[in-house]
């Protein structure tokens, strides 16, 4: 059963000259982690405000636990949680008064629902009296998500949570979803982050706010239409322009220590080729592998 539904939905900004998203349409079944993935101005800050009722669409409808987004709002705020992408908390409040305060907003209490928290709350319990504005970006995100959840939401909105915070906060924050997920919440993530990707049981891959693709990770890896190799050498700008120059290279997009390439004609002969134009224009020490693809490289695929 899906619990968030969207169907041709379209929203533009400028009276009209930008679409930001651009005849949308996918669901998300009840309980399920899903992964809405795209970089910055891709659409998916839009998209999460149409769904929590802050935005209208311009058409198509939507519907949160069998709520219309238009019709239904009162009954959507009060069954969804919502965490923006920038620290929205009452930064002169501390961390208590500001948990207190949206209990009371959805007339619970923390006591009420200190079960669906605790795991989250003891880590920040410490710094309870500390204002909401001087922790840090870790606790903020914890203190933020503690907000969204302590109504007992039925579909959990998380707009780029992880964004500006450390390798270990974001790995925590994970696990933290993984644990809200045991206990039947539907939880919908945004993020720019390509290797979060692959944390979230289907994603809906989204650029200039139009779906290029939603399945689950591995299919959408699976689904990468070519062989991909990774070559190296020891002057790695100078190697970038010299495949992107050669013909029998049919893309090359820089990774990390690698560039990611695929040929026209792939076989051995092509390789062995490419390996000696590059010894031949100088090139050392080169090393030339084939790889799996990652949510990156299809990314980068679909969008061209």
């Amino acid at each position: 059963m899906a619990d968030v539904e969207l169907h041709n939905i379209v929203k533009t900004y400028n009276k009209g000259k930008v679409k930001a998203v651009n005849d949308v349409s996918f669901s998300v079944n009840e309980g399920e982690l899903f992964g809405l993935i795209g970089a910055d101005g891709a659409g998916k800050t839009s998209i999460f405000r149409i769904l929590t009722t802050l935005l209208l669409p311009d058409s198509g409808n939507a519907s949160v636990s069998g709520f219309d987004v238009i019709k239904d709002y009162k009954n959507i705020r009060s069954s969804v949680g919502y965490m923006p992408g920038k620290f929205s908390l009452y930064q002169d409040l501390s961390v208590e008064e500001n948990l207190n305060f949206f209990a009371s907003v959805f007339n619970t209490s923390v006591k009420e629902n200190y079960d669906l928290i605790k795991d989250i709350y003891v880590q920040i319990e410490p710094f309870k009296d500390r204002r909401a504005g001087k922790l840090s970006g870790g606790m903020k995100q914890k203190l933020a998500l503690c907000c969204a959840l302590i109504h007992r939401p039925k579909v959990l909105f998380l707009d780029e949570p992880t964004t500006g915070v450390d390798t270990v906060s974001r790995k925590e924050f994970w696990e933290m979803l993984k644990r809200l997920k045991q206990q039947g919440i539907t939880i919908l993530v945004s993020t720019p982050y390509m290797d979060e990707a692959t944390l979230c049981e289907r994603i809906a891959l989204i650029q200039n706010g139009k779906i290029l693709s939603i399945d689950t990770p591995d299919e959408i890896v699976k689904q990468f239409p070519e062989n991909l190799f990774a070559v190296k050498a020891n002057d790695m700008s100078k190697l970038l322009n010299d495949l992107r120059k050669n013909n029998e290279i049919k893309t090359c997009n820089a990774f990390g220590e690698f560039h990611h390439i695929t040929f026209q004609n792939d076989n051995e002969n092509s390789h062995n080729e490419l390996i000696h134009i590059l010894q031949k224009a100088n090139h050392q020490n080169i090393e030339l592998k084939h790889i799996t693809p990652s949510i990156e490289d299809c990314f980068i695929k679909l969008m061209n």
